[in-house]
């Protein structure tokens, strides 16, 4: 990996992390993973770093995920990089989630997948008006993870379940509504942000110096409908609970929902739920043996091809239908590995 992928400053008493893959939208390689988590590491036991800062190169991305080519290209040649990544990737998300030090994400543009992954687990994350955060996956066969098991069921209400299951997108007002946004700052502001977290004393007073009113979070007036329909037991009573309410949001959803993997819907249904009840490492446990069965199966490699290779937009998702997915199908995802995430 060409190390300009990554760049690494110490910068006055802060910690500085530049994505550096612009025309890759910042998307997140395992060697850029290795070695985050290796400087992570050093800057813990360094003296002169009393945070860290993380943001992205480039105006229309802070990290877009994972390099989604070059993981479909492993995984059709069952090439264990597949795994090797996703485990070096879990890895990084649990030390940036126990990370003793102030650990500050300034998220300006597209963050999804493996992007938010190295953001929202950070003490401090910093949306401006140019984010867009998704946790996109259902629609391409595989599930929200990156932790997305441990934060999404702590969003308020059930709108971690419909973030999940619906994939929908958020720009500033509704990240920090949904709590995976701590401050709202203007674009224009985040360099100096950066210059003054570089002598700040304290990371909570320099913010608030910063940060903004981000406006009304326009989820906010369907946070009861959303309460409602997605509180019910199962991803079949949550889409007929949304075409019973036959109001023009709820087919939009209905319609949304339709699109994705049932597979994934199923499998995401049950990992939220679960996730609710335990912790962090147990939660990215959980991830890890979801993501090796989905190694093994079809959706995965179908919604890839669909959305990056060929573009057609009309993945053939096996099963086709909801009814299809058995209890016993999704069950198996989430049984014990050979080879655990080595928490």
């Amino acid at each position: 990996m060409s190390q300009s992928e990554v760049l690494f400053e110490v910068r006055g008493h802060a910690g500085l992390i530049t994505l550096n893959r612009p025309h890759a939208l910042n998307a997140l390689t395992a060697g850029m993973a290795r070695d985050i988590h290796a400087q992570l590491l050093a800057w813990r036991d360094d003296d002169r770093v009393r945070h860290v800062v993380i943001n992205a190169a480039g105006d229309k991305a802070f990290c877009a995920g994972g390099d989604i080519r070059q993981l479909y290209d492993w995984g059709l040649a069952k090439d264990p990089a597949f795994i090797d990544f996703y485990r070096t990737e879990y890895l990084l998300n649990i030390f940036i989630k126990r990370y003793p030090k102030p650990y500050i994400a300034i998220v300006d543009g597209i963050t999804m997948g493996g992007g938010v992954g190295i953001s929202v687990h950070g003490s401090h994350r910093i949306a401006t008006e140019r984010l867009t955060f998704a946790m996109p996956e259902t629609g391409i066969g595989l599930f929200p993870d990156v932790g997305g098991t441990y934060f999404l069921p702590r969003c308020p209400g059930r709108l971690g379940m419909f973030l999940g299951l619906t994939g929908h997108r958020l720009k500033a007002a509704d990240a920090v509504f949904a709590g995976v946004a701590t401050h709202f700052v203007p674009s224009g502001d985040c360099l100096a942000l950066i210059d003054q977290l570089a002598i700040a004393d304290d990371v909570d007073v320099c913010l608030s110096q910063f940060a903004r009113s981000p406006g009304d979070p326009p989820l906010a007036e369907h946070a009861s409908e959303i309460d409602r329909h997605f509180a019910v037991s199962g991803v079949e009573e949550i889409t007929a609970s949304l075409k019973a309410d036959g109001s023009d949001w709820a087919l939009k959803t209905l319609a949304i929902m339709a699109s994705k993997s049932p597979t994934s819907q199923k499998i995401t249904h049950e990992q939220l739920t679960r996730g609710a009840e335990v912790d962090f490492e147990a939660c990215m446990q959980i991830e890890f043996r979801i993501v090796n069965r989905i190694f093994a199966g079809h959706d995965f490699f179908e919604g890839i091809r669909a959305v990056v290779i060929d573009k057609d937009l009309t993945p053939r998702w096996q099963p086709a239908t909801l009814d299809e997915v058995s209890e016993d199908v999704v069950a198996s995802y989430f049984d014990s590995l050979d080879e655990e995430l080595p928490v």
